[in-house]
């Protein structure tokens, strides 16, 4: 079969036509037996067999290895082949065996079967005779096996191959699999069989009443007379409307059913119709077959160079979802795509692009059932054959013009059409990722268009070929900036702008996400985008201590590899959700929230929801605490908003107030609780001053030859002139520090940083924050107060130096003044602030500031100003490759404490920031794995005036944006206060 595998014009033999992915019956029938299960396996020409599980990768069951590569392809370096030629020595192959036994009511009919997934190529025969061959990884391929098969037992064997010519056009940006990882089943057909239903409506132009058409291929065993009813059912199972057609042997059947006062459909409100088409013999008065098809009217269009759904301008707040599990990889189970889906809808989404395949059938049927509007994405990436190091270049591109290409994709895009047509969820076809352009790019456009009405076309590829071509209906970049989009939009478009990818969420990321959030009311031809992406492609591996932990590319010696660059989730691999999401959450929400002393400003940007579906709180805290709450129900249609008053009390005494107004869910439903909250707003201001503190005794103040000592009744500090350090500090006799307090400029790397080399940038502050030298140590003795002043060389440059001063009271309050003067020549900080690292016992932490998870200065929009606790255990966030993590903006005060609530407070004049892990930031930046940290033996608290932003316009090369950065050439000063946590 090797002429199959290198001949991209072959890519299925006796493989039958696709078809929609309706479900039928028949009363005491069975027509579908599912083979899924345990198969007899050889691997790679092995004469010992072994057992595999169906569906499942067969790397990830013990025979080869899995390689994640992103746009070179995985035989780069190890063969030279040209575009549709498949490796010869490292194309490993797979046999997979089972037996089955005929149903004896199928004995009689036709028997098919159906493989719903196989990566990349495979061969099937049936009793040793072949059947078939098919390509194309992620559609279903279909045979008849009723001429091969036999009254006994029969043997299926599948011949699986890793690589195929069609591997060319699979070159997506993850693991590179093999094997049968979808579901595999038997079927059989009635006499008469629906093989073939298409669904569409028209619906008028007040969006009222609505034609239900479809449009019926029909399949014959045997022909006779027959008549078909269709129903229409609504939520409720009544019926709206039916009627009743003869066949008369006719192939082809288009039933119509004209419906009055219909419900829409939208991903807010997802009414489904249930379409039920029985065909039954009227003389034997027999059901032949029953089908039931959900169904949702919808009207997706294009006006005035705006997408409009149902008369209203749609925003996509979308992800780009790879279908992954962490154990299984994309051969993921019902379970994950019902998670998946709670946690789009739980989190504000309301799209999803299938970047880049089409997904398992199921997923449709969910996002139908819940509301996820869908790119639907043909398998088609060629990318390695145009993108290089350095260089772009069309000149190698596939498919491009070549005719040899041009049959194999039309059916990749056939495939995916015919068997997803019918699902309302689906908005937009997509054309493939990263594939160029060219004429058969513009063949696909012109497919879709020729028999999809009801839906616009995408394709971003173009971007990069700058030859003249129409194969997309909107204005679709990947990563565009800000400004780059403002750019299009102000340059009189012609079409719509969409983000197919963009805010790339690789480790600790998606700052600036607010940036491009704020273009959806200022442009009206912004639509939103994808961002990338949903899930970490990281594998569940033992290191070698024997613990589990997530892998990602090299870990398995797999090379080439693109190592962890397949690590971009707002989801960790094993679906628990990362600090990232509250970002999103909150900006993707549509009710924005703005409220005051008295009073709270809603928008409800929703095009379909009255406000009044949600249960409104209120509540005032004080210093953090709640003081007073209330809740209530809210009238505002969609597209509006309306200030309402707020009923609070009158304050008198001094403090900060914040007014927090939150929605929440009103019962419970498929994704969330009753109460579980949906977004919030909240608006903070002071009355009166905080009282300063008197002091009442006095301190004793030794200087001494190598150190001078500052101790009271409780506390005892001891500042070392030779080392040049705080390096003790005790309160009930009890010591703090492991380490000298000193100052510290750097963060451990984030992928950002790594992408945009800002170690190699930035060096001068790591060597600044590890080897700075004290130059100078001074004492003062005013009002009381001890006064200890350092001076400290940086070698961050020639002259550049910083100075670090203790003033300690006799209350016990030590105020650290770290003062910077700016010096030119110099990068920006990554950070500007000191580092406490202290005993190991002192690792609960609770603050007021913003939470409940980590945020920067560019990631706080989701942030909400309370007061929260944790343990430096929790603090730590599980990014795949440990990072910069656990920072908290705006905090007022911090407090670290012992188990039993003994421990410092950091408060600050101003707010500031602070993280408290049981790491170093080098510590972090040394490892790159979690189980490569060192053990925790000590507390490291980061107090920050500032930190550079996180970024995340892209992550190999883009740089934090300039507001979120510290610039070096400025003076700084930060103070703030330790003291007993009383």
């Amino acid at each position: 079969m090797k002429k199959y595998l290198n001949t991209p014009e072959i890519y299925k033999v006796n493989r039958l036509e696709p078809h929609s992915d309706h479900k039928y019956f028949a009363e005491n029938k069975i027509f579908k037996l599912s083979l899924n299960g345990i198969w007899d396996f050889s691997y790679n020409g092995s004469k010992v067999w072994s057992k595999i599980e169906v569906p499942g990768h067969i790397e990830l069951q013990g025979f080869g290895t899995p390689q994640y590569v992103n746009t070179m392809y995985p035989w780069d370096g190890r063969e030279n082949l040209k575009p549709g030629e498949v490796p010869e020595r490292i194309n490993t192959y797979g046999i997979y065996q089972r037996e089955f036994e005929i149903l004896e009511d199928w004995k009689n009919s036709p028997v098919f079967i159906s493989f719903q997934g196989v990566e990349s190529a495979f061969e099937l025969y049936c009793n040793d005779n072949f059947v078939g061959y098919s390509e194309d990884s992620f559609t279903p391929s279909e045979f008849e096996l009723s001429p091969y098969l036999i009254n006994e037992k029969n043997t299926l064997k599948v011949i699986v191959y890793k690589w195929c010519s069609g591997s060319w056009l699979e070159d997506q940006d993850f693991w590179r699999f093999s094997g049968i990882f979808r579901d595999v089943y038997l079927y059989t057909i009635p006499d008469i069989h629906i093989f073939d239903s298409f669904l569409t409506s028209e619906i008028d132009e007040t969006f009222t009443n609505g034609i239900l058409k479809n449009k019926l291929k029909i399949q014959y065993v045997k022909k006779h007379s027959a008549n078909i009813t269709m129903k229409v059912l609504d939520m409720k199972k009544q019926l709206v409307e039916e009627i009743i057609v003869p066949i008369s042997n006719n192939d082809e059947i288009e039933i119509k059913i004209y419906m009055k006062n219909i419900n829409l459909w939208s991903s807010e409100t997802p009414y489904l119709y249930t379409v039920e088409t029985t065909i039954y013999d009227p003389t034997e008065e027999i059901v032949i077959e029953k089908t039931y098809q959900k169904f949702g009217f919808r009207k997706f269009y294009m006006e005035n160079n705006i997408m409009k759904l149902n008369g209203k301008r749609v925003v996509f707040k979308g992800v780009n979802r790879h279908e992954f599990n962490c154990y299984r990889g994309r051969s993921i189970t019902l379970e994950d795509m019902l998670w998946d889906i709670k946690f789009l809808k739980k989190n504000n989404f309301n799209s999803v692009r299938t970047s880049h395949y089409p997904n398992d059938s199921r997923w449709y049927e969910l996002c139908d059932k819940y509301g996820i509007y869908v790119m639907d994405e043909v398998n088609l990436e060629s990318h390695g054959t145009w993108q290089f190091p350095n260089k772009i270049s069309g000149e190698k591109a596939i498919p491009d013009d070549n005719p040899v290409w041009e049959s194999n994709l039309l059916d990749r895009a056939s495939s995916m059409f015919e068997r997803d047509k019918n699902h309302p969820s689906i908005l937009i076809w997509s054309l493939g990722n990263e594939s160029y352009g060219g004429k058969n790019i513009d063949n696909l456009y012109n497919y879709f268009k020729s028999v999809d009405s009801s839906r616009l076309v995408h394709y971003e590829g173009i971007f990069w070929d700058k030859r003249e071509s129409n194969s997309s209906d909107m204005k679709s970049r990947m990563y565009a900036t800000v400004k780059e989009i403002e750019e299009y939009l102000n340059d009189n478009p012609q079409k719509p702008f969409l983000l197919c990818e963009y805010s790339h969420a690789m480790g600790n990321s998606n700052g600036g996400l607010h940036k491009y959030t704020a273009l959806e009311e200022k442009y009206e031809l912004y639509q939103g985008g994808f961002i990338w992406d949903y899930i970490d492609q990281s594998i569940m591996k033992k290191n070698i201590f024997g613990e589990d932990y997530l892998a990602y590319g090299g870990d398995f010696d797999d090379k080439p590899t693109d190592y962890n660059f397949c690590v971009n989730g707002l989801v960790y691999g094993n679906r628990v959700p990362s600090p990232k999401v509250q970002e999103v959450k909150y900006l993707f929400s549509d009710f924005k929230i703005y409220p005051k002393e008295k009073s709270v400003l809603i928008k409800n940007k929703s095009l379909f929801t009255n406000l009044k579906e949600f249960l409104v709180k209120y509540r005032l805290l004080k210093n953090g605490n709640p003081i007073f709450s209330d809740r209530t129900i809210w009238d505002l249609d969609p597209e509006m908003e309306k200030e309402f008053k707020l009923n609070l009390p009158e304050l008198y005494s001094s403090g900060e107030y914040t007014v927090e107004v939150s929605l929440h869910l009103k019962e419970d439903n498929f994704w969330g609780n009753l109460g579980e909250e949906i977004t919030f707003g909240q608006y903070t201001y002071k009355i009166g001053e905080t009282l300063k503190n008197i002091n009442k005794d006095s301190i004793t103040i030794v200087n001494g030859d190598y150190n001078i000592g500052v101790h009271g009744k409780t506390f005892e500090f001891l500042f070392s002139k030779s080392y040049g350090a705080l390096v003790s500090l005790k309160y009930k006799d009890v010591e703090f520090l492991e380490k000298p307090l000193m100052a510290n400029f750097w963060r451990a790397p984030t992928d950002n940083d790594r992408g945009n080399k800002m170690a190699q940038r930035h060096y001068q502050w790591k060597i600044a924050s590890m080897y700075s030298s004290c130059e100078d140590v001074s004492l003062e003795e005013i009002n009381g107060e001890a006064i200890i002043k350092y001076k400290y060389k940086l070698y961050a440059g020639e002259e550049s130096y910083c100075y670090l001063t203790y003033k300690v009271n006799s209350l016990g309050q030590l105020e650290v003044t770290l003062d910077y003067p700016g010096f030119s020549n110099l990068q920006d900080l990554p950070a500007f602030g000191v580092t406490l690292n202290l005993k190991k016992k002192f690792k609960n932490i609770t603050w007021y500031g913003y939470g409940k998870d980590e945020n920067y200065s560019d990631r706080l929009s989701g942030a909400k100003l309370g007061i929260y606790k944790k343990t430096i255990d929790e603090n730590y966030s599980d990014y795949v490759i440990p990072q910069e993590c656990g920072n908290y903006t705006n905090t007022r005060w911090v407090s670290i404490e012992e188990n039993n609530n003994f421990g410092l407070k950091i408060s600050g004049c101003d707010t500031f920031e602070f993280s408290a892990l049981g790491y170093s930031v080098h510590e972090l930046e040394n490892a790159r794995h979690k189980y490569e940290l060192p053990r925790v033996y000590s507390t490291y608290l980061n107090i920050n005036k500032v930190q550079m932003g996180v970024g995340g316009d892209n992550s190999w090369g883009a740089k934090t944006l300039e507001e979120y950065l510290i610039k070096s050439d400025q003076a700084i000063s930060f103070t703030f206060k330790i003291s007993l946590n009383n």
